[in-house]
């Protein structure tokens, strides 16, 4: 499994409660973009219509060698998803308030799949106290090591 990128920001902003792995409709010259590691899922979020999953601001640069059939970089993507997962999705987005986020984009043999994430937002203090914790294992692993 080859990581392409990742959505550092994600775990940031939010909770994850649960993820998925979703396969993702592209076209012409996004692969070979991706191959080489041109993408940004930093603002990216999925939205569901008509029972169908897409990826919004996910940008994917240009292809250089890419002719007049290149791709636009921040098109709307769609998501295979099982119908079922879709319907499970939508419920948990309706009752829970929850939103859905990609965290990684990554290559499962040649196939491209993204992780998407069923989460929660965090607010100020949550994030403040993330940092806490993070600056705490830190020092903590900085005396450990210190004292061997």
């Amino acid at each position: 499994m080859k990581i392409v990128a990742q959505n550092k920001k994600a775990y940031h902003d939010y909770f994850i409660l649960d993820t998925y792995e979703a396969g993702i409709e592209l076209q012409g010259t996004e692969i070979k973009s991706i191959r080489k590691g041109s993408v940004n899922l930093k603002d990216s979020f999925i939205r569901i219509r008509n029972d169908e999953a897409f990826i919004d601001n996910m940008h994917i640069a240009s292809y250089e060698q890419g002719n007049r059939f290149n791709h636009e970089p921040l098109r709307q993507r769609k998501l295979l998803l099982h119908k079922k997962e879709i319907k499970k999705l939508q419920k948990e987005l309706k009752e829970n308030g929850l939103t859905i986020v990609p965290t990684k984009l990554y290559f499962n043999t040649s196939k491209l799949k993204v992780e998407i994430a069923l989460a929660r937002g965090k607010k100020l203090y949550d994030k403040r106290q993330d940092l806490k914790e993070k600056d705490s294992k830190r020092d903590i692993e900085k005396a450990l090591k210190n004292a061997y």
